[in-house]
């Protein structure tokens, strides 16, 4: 019998499997420095600036003032609260892709308790506002949860139509309380007393939200990590059938988890309001909804990872609108180098779940 002979592929992928956590982090460092260098080509074929100069002045952008800082932790805690909120959703493969307008509502119902009820104490109106804008989040949560646990319904495009409603009706209630009439927008809430606005420690109003959000990311990884919710939450992410053999009620875990993700995506509406803006808009969350979904994804669902990974694309954000202005780049040119960073970033996401096989010497037998 005649013997066959197969070729290999020149190049075939396999699955990583059990990772040090030091060669993570090592391939994730290379990425970066990769990024730097590509960045720094692109940056001297644009303009002929040196890059080292451009890229100490995104630090400075970033962290060169006291006020700059501040900016830079305020965008950082934004980011890391909504990626907090989306991490047990995605981690059951629920794709909430409407974190947009969970924020808003919750910065709709905290800008009315600032405008209706600000003759409560201090202390009630902020624990009223901290409630309401929970409760609207995951209001705007439950319902394609909803849909999904009952009729198997898309989560994505209606999580994702969802927040074409919330900008509507934002839209709404910036006509219903503009300041001044006319003027189309809310303006500043309470300017001159200040009530509802969080307080100012050491100067700055970010320490509160550094507060809260600090506190849901440990409560986020205690209870993904070592409680029974966890547990179910990661079964569902896993396999469907597997939960149902195990008695785990698919539909409850969805609501249960949609509504603790809206929630915390609604809080991040309470921290734009009332902790950042003090004013409502349609562009009160700002494209974070979107980018938060980086942040989970990266983090792997870890809220210790997410911080981190916060602080690196608010770093970025702050740090590219400084060289827009000082290195005469316009703005496209800043998102470029931001994109080419987060790129590689992505990128080596890819290494670390996956190894190239090149095919060796020689035929195999068949």
């Amino acid at each position: 019998m005649a013997k066959e002979t197969k070729k290999e592929p020149l190049i075939r992928l396999t699955k990583r499997d059990g990772m040090p956590a030091y060669k993570k982090l090592l391939i994730r460092c290379i990425s970066l420095l990769m990024a730097c260098v590509i960045c720094g080509f692109v940056i001297y074929a644009i303009t002929g600036l040196n890059p080292v100069e451009v890229y100490s002045t995104m630090v400075s952008g970033a962290f060169g003032t006291r006020t700059r800082i501040w900016s830079t932790v305020k965008e950082m805690m934004m980011l890391a609260c909504i990626a907090i909120g989306l991490a047990p959703a995605f981690k059951m493969r629920f794709w909430n892709i409407g974190a947009e307008g969970q924020v808003l509502v919750g910065g709709i119902v905290t800008a009315g308790c600032m405008i209706y009820l600000r003759a409560l104490p201090p202390i009630v109106l902020f624990s009223l506002m901290f409630v309401v804008s929970a409760a609207a989040g995951a209001l705007w949560g439950l319902l394609p949860a909803v849909f999904k646990a009952k009729y198997n319904t898309n989560e994505t495009l209606f999580t994702l139509m969802m927040n074409y409603v919330a900008i509507q009706l934002t839209s709404f209630f910036v006509a219903k309380w503009e300041n001044p009439f006319g003027s189309n927008t809310v303006g500043v809430i309470n300017q001159n007393s200040q009530e509802g606005w969080f307080p100012p420690v050491m100067g700055s109003r970010v320490f509160m939200s550094a507060d809260i959000v600090l506190i849901l990311a440990v409560l986020m990884f205690v209870y993904l990590k070592y409680t029974k919710h966890g547990y179910e939450i990661s079964v569902v992410g896993e396999s469907e059938n597997t939960a149902r053999y195990a008695g785990i009620s698919v539909g409850w875990v969805t609501i249960r988890t949609m509504l603790l993700s809206g929630a915390i995506c609604g809080l991040a509406g309470f921290m734009a309001v009332a902790g950042a803006s003090h004013t409502i808009s349609t562009s009160t969350a700002g494209g974070r909804g979107f980018t938060a979904i980086i942040v989970a994804w990266l983090a792997k669902f870890d809220s210790g990872a997410m911080l981190l990974i916060s602080l690196l694309l608010a770093f970025l954000q702050s740090g590219a609108g400084e060289i827009a202005s000082k290195c005469k780049l316009n703005s496209y040119a800043s998102e470029m180098i931001t994109g080419i960073i987060l790129f590689f970033i992505l990128g080596s996401e890819f290494f670390i779940n996956f190894k190239l096989m090149f095919r060796k010497h020689g035929k195999e037998e068949a």
